[in-house]
């Protein structure tokens, strides 16, 4: 049922029309799917089994498929709640996807997505039921987590503020729910940032360190504005080419996890939930089983996480391997397990240093924490190619996983077992640890090729 619409852009475009749909099952990415007419919509700011009326923000009558947001709910889903943030609604901040639905809720459509795009991509049928994680002390559930935030800057006012949804336009806000306390005392969204493209601030987790990294505009004459902020930080200048340099105060942050302190130096990667760095620690720990006398791989090993939470379990004299593009990241690596003797660590791609005559010729053990995009088939052929006796998949996007899976089960390798866990409330972003195995049938040969 078409309820009229709000002036189109053009004869090509459907944007501003308005349709009634009863709203269907959530799909990847942080919307459900609805149909109007046969023609597939996927919606915004909705909740499987509403009754709502869309507003179309994206295609036109030739497109595969339409993109819109709730504007009115006519029939609501006992999960809808009124969202903590007043810009995360239609037209607002894109950051979020599910403020409107409880904690519950949220959970189970993570779950239904993992386990969609398993079978789908996969061909891997399994129930997934995401497990919730603590919020951090005095937070309400889902709120003040984010230890990392993007800020974005207005480019017409100066002012801080985070990216709408599918556009470079800014969203002005007072304050972020989900950023976490020491994020928000820095008062990042009360100042002007002339000159500034965007802003990284992260409050780390463990320690008093705060940290604010600045990417210049484009065009911009070179010069750091100076901004008083509300607390002590350190202050980093990133480039058009990534490159990073300290401007003020500490070269790196120190968090504090799985038992260890670790140097982040500027605008390397990190966990965005306080909790993220244990929990996902203990599911890799508990999956891969490590035994003394393991050669252990740790690819994508960032600054050393999951490479020293392994060493505890192995002798000083046992081998684990880091392999790492990011040199400075290799570098904080090193400092980070200069007490483990058998720790070493490579600078490179993993597709290339895997790829080396001679680099490995077996490993015991390997965890991997790609990007995004995932390890993808050469990567996860050169795994299996390596014999182990467990892989561990740390992925943060469910189809990327499915995928890989699909690549491994290719390669031999079975899913043994899979949790996920909510280390991004309120979003659509979820983290799972997928455990491998070789198959019945790739380990008896393994066994047969040992015996001889």
């Amino acid at each position: 049922m078409s309820v009229g619409s709000t002036t189109p852009e053009s004869d090509q475009s459907l944007r501003g029309e308005r349709y009634e749909v009863e709203i269907g099952p959530v799909a990847h990415g942080g919307h459900c799917v609805a149909r109007h007419e046969g023609r597939v919509i996927f919606v915004r700011h909705g909740l499987p089994g509403e009754r709502a009326v869309v507003e179309i923000t994206d295609g036109g009558p030739t497109s595969r498929f339409l993109r819109g947001d709730v504007v009115e709910v006519l029939h609501a889903s006992p999960d809808r709640i009124t969202p903590a943030c007043p810009v995360a609604g239609p037209g607002m901040c894109g950051g979020c996807d599910w403020q409107h639905a409880t904690p519950a809720a949220q959970r189970r459509l993570k779950g239904d997505v993992v386990a969609e795009q398993l079978l789908r991509l996969g061909k891997v049928d399994v129930q997934v039921e995401v497990e919730a994680v603590d919020s951090p002390p005095g937070q309400p559930e889902g709120l003040g987590w984010r230890t990392r935030v993007q800020f974005a800057v207005d480019p017409a006012t100066g002012r801080a503020g985070l990216r709408k949804h599918r556009s470079h336009d800014v969203q002005p806000i007072d304050a972020c729910p989900i950023a976490a306390p020491g994020v928000e005392e820095l008062g990042i969204e009360a100042h002007a940032w002339p000159g500034v493209a965007s802003i990284e601030a992260v409050s780390a987790t463990g320690s008093l360190d705060r940290a604010v990294t600045v990417v210049p505009a484009e065009g911009a004459d070179g010069r750091m504005p100076i901004v008083e902020l509300n607390r002590a930080v350190s202050v980093f200048r990133a480039d058009d080419k990534g490159r990073v340099r300290k401007v003020h105060g500490r070269p790196a942050v120190r968090e504090v996890a799985a038992g260890r302190t670790w140097k982040v130096s500027g605008g390397g990667f990190w966990q965005v939930h306080p909790a993220a760095a244990d929990v996902l620690v203990e599911a890799v720990v508990e999956g891969l089983e490590p035994r003394p006398g393991d050669l252990a791989l740790d690819l994508y090993c960032g600054v050393g996480l999951f490479a020293g939470a392994l060493s505890e379990r192995l002798a000083d004299s046992d081998t684990i391997i880091g392999v790492e593009s990011s040199r400075q990241a290799v570098e904080d690596a090193i400092h980070n397990l200069r007490d483990v003797p058998g720790a070493r660590f490579e600078v490179g791609t993993v597709e290339k240093v895997l790829s080396r005559p001679g680099f490995l010729r077996r490993a015991d053990i390997v965890v991997l924490d790609p990007p995004r995009a995932g390890a993808g088939k050469a990567v996860v052929e050169r795994i299996a190619r390596l014999t182990p006796r467990r892989v561990a998949y740390v992925a943060c996007d469910p189809a990327a996983l499915a995928r890989d899976v699909a690549y491994f089960a290719g390669a031999g390798f079975k899913l043994r077992s899979l949790r996920s866990f909510d280390l991004f409330p309120n979003t659509h972003h979820i983290e799972s640890v997928a455990i491998l195995e070789p198959a019945p049938r790739a380990a008896k040969r393994e066994g047969a090729r040992g015996r001889r």
